[in-house]
């Protein structure tokens, strides 16, 4: 059975979209072009191109403050 995600952008000129998976709780999923979906916690920053990390971190301060151990 595939995943099935809900897509949404906490701003409307964000590039990123945040996912909502309903059957999992507590995972902070996102994505570029909803296709391929990363996890916050265990892709970040090491699963994400240069452009994409840098897109990130300048629409998501927060958790770029909160990594910043692992650049």
């Amino acid at each position: 059975m595939s995943a099935k995600y809900e897509f949404y952008k906490e701003n409307k000129d964000d590039l990123i979209y945040w996912v909502d998976e309903p059957r999992k709780i507590g995972e902070h999923l996102f994505s570029f072009d909803k296709k391929k979906v990363f996890n916050l916690f265990s892709d970040y920053p090491w699963k994400l191109t240069k452009e994409q990390k840098d897109i990130f971190d300048r629409e998501n301060p927060y958790w770029a403050e909160f990594f910043k151990d692992r650049t």
